[in-house]
């Protein structure tokens, strides 16, 4: 169940907002001040925060400014305020969004699903991103880059490149990268593995730097951090 803290100080509007997201399955807490609302923010894990710009105590600009500078998590700014000025204040304090009172509840429940939509694909997105030093592989577009330079790889060397860095710090034996590389029935001799970590260091290292990939004697390679 994802979880949501509430920070508004308006009892009414409080309730009713909380009364309908937990009809729609969600688990809400409420914080009436900014200085309660921070406090909960920072102590406990939340999925979103509903955050109301104007609050007694602690006002909703500076709680989402010190929440900012502690976690990531995604901050929906409530404000009865519509002006350009207001809006922009509350984006560039980190909120991820706004909402401008009065507002339809069938509203706050799309751009909280908006919000969770972008949440849902910048994991998916990481998923095909890996990583190693300035060595970059994106699984999805396959482009390899290092730093700013692109590096042009064939299918193979990039599925040899793709085994390592799904596998950093792990020690893979011959048979195993010519099973992921070639496919289990080829009928290829491991040998050929030597010959493409030899044109994949080609690419991917440095000229007199050490190599990504580190040959461990009698058993085959490793890629280390």
């Amino acid at each position: 169940m994802r979880r949501i803290l509430l920070i508004e100080d308006e009892v009414n509007l409080a309730r009713f907002i909380e009364l309908e997201l937990q009809h729609e399955g969600f688990a809400v807490t409420t914080a009436l001040d900014g200085t309660t609302g921070l406090e909960l923010a920072l102590a406990e894990q939340w999925d979103i925060i509903l955050l109301d710009l104007m609050l007694p105590g602690i006002d909703g600009l500076e709680v989402c400014k010190r929440i900012r500078k502690m976690k990531q998590v995604p901050i929906l700014m409530i404000t009865a305020r519509d002006s350009i000025t207001d809006r922009v204040s509350g984006l560039d304090s980190g909120a991820d969004d706004y909402i401008s009172k009065p507002f339809a509840i069938e509203e706050l429940l799309a751009r909280i699903r908006v919000v969770f939509r972008r949440q849902q694909e910048v994991v998916e997105e990481s998923q095909y991103l890996l990583s190693c030093g300035i060595l970059r592989l994106d699984s999805s577009s396959r482009i390899v880059s290092r730093g700013t330079d692109t590096i042009d790889l064939t299918k193979r060397e990039f599925a040899l490149l793709e085994a390592f860095m799904k596998n950093i710090n792990r020690v893979l034996h011959r048979e195993t990268l010519l099973d992921i590389v070639w496919g289990y029935n080829a009928v290829v001799d491991t040998n050929v593995v030597d010959v493409y970590v030899r044109y994949l260091r080609n690419k991917i290292d440095l000229p007199g730097t050490t190599s990504y990939i580190e040959s461990v004697r009698g058993i085959g390679y490793v890629m280390r951090k």
